[in-house]
């Protein structure tokens, strides 16, 4: 829900909240800014939040509410699930027989509304709210969510234990184990740390047994938290569990294992990858998190744009030739990979994949998974989407020669091939595949474009604008081209054209009870590196990849730092994470 700006001007001046020439000021500081009217006269101190949310809820004739002066009841706050509460910013906050009462910022969203109103089977009234109303209620699930799952978790170990014997762990011989794994208890200890981490956005469980106790902890957003404590007891009963539902041997304690499972309500439907490594004091255990509804993102939306996201659409309008994509585990490569295959997926175009795991489905896509267990590799797997006639493909990692080889000899051949190799930048890419002993001439005929990657946590709504000072920033230039990220901000209309380095504003994280370190989601930062002829010519040489970074940064190409100090001039991170995640 919008208010036009000259419908909100004439409302404003009306109710002498603000004078004509101010109103005029913020509204050329938001086009600059590509910013909405209302937030621009928030930030310079005009008008606040409640004013704005009631004056947009008088124009549009529905009822505000502020939810900071509101008792929430934990029962109508639940009819609502936490992940459809953040993504849509509606929360529930009163019931009255059939009637249920709703905050929301975006009262003419009715698909939400409809949406609740078929679930919960209640009569939906809309009301008006503001940002911070809402965040303030959101950090009530988190609350009760942890006394919640704090509770349950404390009270199935506990039913647990008094079953098992006073001398020690639970009995490991296998009808006993499999009886275990299908315990209530057990049962309700793994849903809940399942439900508990996708509700937390986790990405990754790490279940760690140590001498006394299990620790469990979570990643999120990049980074692993610790979840909660069990005792050393149930450890055998869980890792049966987890082994039950992965179709793994329960028999096996000295050897890894891998498998998968999936778990699905009516909320969300992950793919949940399961990893089991004997350590000193037990089994660990890693599961990855993968949701199966998650669609694929467009290149702008994981953060590419201006001259980088421009090299990456002519490379991919070519027929044939290499796309690589490179970056650490879990810098987001996968994710870079279907956005780029979003694009090319069309009626005339015969997009084959072989990945291990396939972790989004895409329409159209002829998809394989790798299974070594029964020979199927990605060389035995690209060797048969080779004969499927296929357009463009898709090999979800190259690690050996033998697969280097293929893809190359593929793009050869008249195909799109796109990738994902290990090394820390777009150049380290080239001398890793001359590695795999694929001939120089070879990579310098066929590879196209290669794009480096990292993942960076985003600032809350929360943070706190600062400055450079002079001394910061001869410390800064030591790490990236400052005048040619000044140009860019420039030219992008991120700054005003008159700005100095001086004048631009930066932002640190602020802590809240929701977000404790001030992050909460991520966005990614790129090198876009294009195959020229120069380069050509020194991969032929067999150059080194600090020469082809040079020639690449000669030639205009933006490093990641230098794209990281964009998005943190933009307020999407911060400073201290992109050193973090950057600089070794």
């Amino acid at each position: 829900m919008r208010v036009e700006p000259q419908q909100l001007k004439a409302f404003l001046l009306d109710a002498n909240l603000l004078k004509e020439e101010q109103f005029d000021e913020a509204e050329k500081v938001a086009r600059e800014t590509n910013q909405r009217i209302g937030d621009v006269l928030i930030s310079q101190g005009l008008i606040t939040q409640e004013e704005l949310a009631k004056l947009e809820a008088y124009i549009f004739g529905i009822p505000f509410v502020n939810l900071e002066k509101e008792k929430i009841d934990p029962e109508a706050l639940k009819i609502i699930p936490e992940p459809i509460a953040r993504t849509h910013n509606i929360v529930s906050f009163r019931r009255r027989g059939n009637n249920l009462e709703v905050a929301m910022l975006d009262p003419e969203d009715l698909g939400t509304i409809d949406f609740i109103k078929k679930k919960a089977n209640l009569k939906i009234l809309p009301r008006l709210t503001t940002v911070q109303g809402i965040k303030n209620v959101l950090r009530q699930y988190h609350q009760s969510l942890e006394a919640e799952f704090g509770e349950i978790i404390s009270r199935q170990a506990k039913a647990l234990i008094k079953s098992v014997p006073e001398a020690g762990e639970l009995p490991l011989e296998d009808a006993e184990l499999e009886k275990v794994a299908q315990d209530l208890p057990i049962i309700k200890i793994v849903d809940t740390l399942l439900r508990h981490a996708i509700l937390q956005r986790a990405s990754d469980i790490h279940i760690e047994p140590f001498e006394k106790d299990i620790l469990v902890r979570y990643r999120i957003d990049g980074i692993l938290r610790e979840a909660m404590i069990l005792p050393k007891r149930v450890l055998a009963g869980i890792v049966a569990r987890i082994k039950v539902l992965a179709n793994l041997k329960l028999d096996e304690h000295r050897l890894p294992q891998d498998g998968r499972f999936k778990t699905e309500t009516e909320d969300y439907k992950y793919s949940i990858r399961v990893s089991i490594l004997p350590v000193f004091d037990g089994e660990k255990v890693v599961m990855r998190l993968l949701a199966e509804s998650t669609t694929a993102l467009t290149l702008e939306e994981l953060g590419i744009s201006g001259e980088a996201l421009e090299k990456i659409q002519t490379n991919l309008r070519k027929p044939v030739g290499m796309i690589l994509i490179t970056g650490p585990t879990g810098s987001g490569k996968t994710t870079t990979l279907y956005a780029m295959m979003e694009i090319l997926n069309t009626p005339e175009i015969n997009i084959s994949t072989v990945e291990d795991p396939v972790e989004y489905r895409m329409p159209r896509t002829n998809q394989t998974q790798v299974n070594p267990k029964i020979g199927l590799t990605f060389a035995s797997g690209l060797r048969s989407l080779v004969r499927q006639d296929p357009d463009v493909i898709m090999v979800g990692e190259i690690r050996d020669n033998e697969t280097a080889s293929l893809a190359i000899n593929a793009s050869l051949t008249g195909h799109l091939v796109l990738s994902t190799v290990h090394t820390n930048s777009a150049a380290g890419s080239i001398p890793r595949l001359i590695d795999m002993k694929v001939e120089p001439f070879l990579i310098s005929s066929t590879l196209n474009v290669i794009l480096a990657q990292r993942l960076v946590r985003r600032l809350t709504d929360d943070k706190v604008a600062y400055k450079f000072k002079p001394s910061e920033l001869k410390n800064i230039a030591k790490y990236c081209n400052l005048e040619k990220i000044l140009t860019v901000l420039k030219e992008e209309r991120i700054v005003k054209p008159q700005d100095a380095w001086e004048d631009i504003n930066f932002y640190r994280p602020k802590s809240s009870k929701e977000c404790p370190e001030g992050y909460r989601g991520r966005v990614g930062i790129y090198e876009v590196l294009t195959v020229s002829s120069a380069i050509k010519e020194l991969i032929v040489k067999q150059a080194t990849a600090d020469q082809i970074q040079a020639q690449a940064q000669k030639e205009g190409m933006m490093t990641m730092i230098e794209d990281g100090f964009i998005k943190a001039a933009q307020g999407l991170t911060s400073v201290e994470e992109i050193l973090r995640v950057i600089i070794e």
